[in-house]
């Protein structure tokens, strides 16, 4: 049984520790292509804010609303952005879907917590500097994001 069709809309979640130390993860399916954690909705009324944290659990192994990573570490950027999705992905979605709908998020977590990769999606992950982490990102969405850290984190504190 083929799985559905991908919803075109998705999560982008930098995750980072207080002195802004990013982590960035390795796809398996293009090795040497770095990210955040990403991913789409699993229905179309999912609410962002759980597909943002179902991914990242997925993903990394972290779990938001642990004793560690509260919930209220989970930040919604309110920003969203409209990309052409690559053409090699495109088979993953709908016949004639070529945009995606991505929403940003942030996500803080202590420098002690484990990141366990789904070996399906990521073979490794690095925790480096914020401008160190967006030179490493594939995607100029993705660095752009990364650079925007701290400005949003500061939105937030305001």
């Amino acid at each position: 049984m083929s799985k559905p069709p991908k919803i075109p809309e998705s999560v982008l979640v930098v995750i980072h520790t207080p002195e802004l130390e990013v982590l960035v993860i390795e796809r398996f399916d293009r090795p040497g292509f770095w990210q955040s954690v990403t991913g789409s909705k699993d229905h179309i009324d999912e609410p962002l804010v759980l597909t943002a944290a179902r991914e990242v659990a997925e993903e990394t192994g972290i779990v938001v609303g642990s004793p560690s990573v509260p919930e209220r570490s989970l930040l919604d950027w309110h920003h969203q952005i409209e990309y052409d999705i690559y053409p090699e992905w495109r088979h993953r979605y709908a016949e004639g879907i070529v945009r995606n709908v991505e929403h940003q998020f942030s996500l803080l977590v202590p420098h002690c917590v484990e990141v366990k990769l789904a070996p399906r999606e990521h073979t490794a992950f690095l925790w480096l500097p914020l401008r160190e982490a967006a030179a490493k990102c594939f995607s100029s969405s993705n660095r752009e994001a990364i650079f925007q850290l701290p400005e949003r984190l500061a939105e937030h504190n305001r």
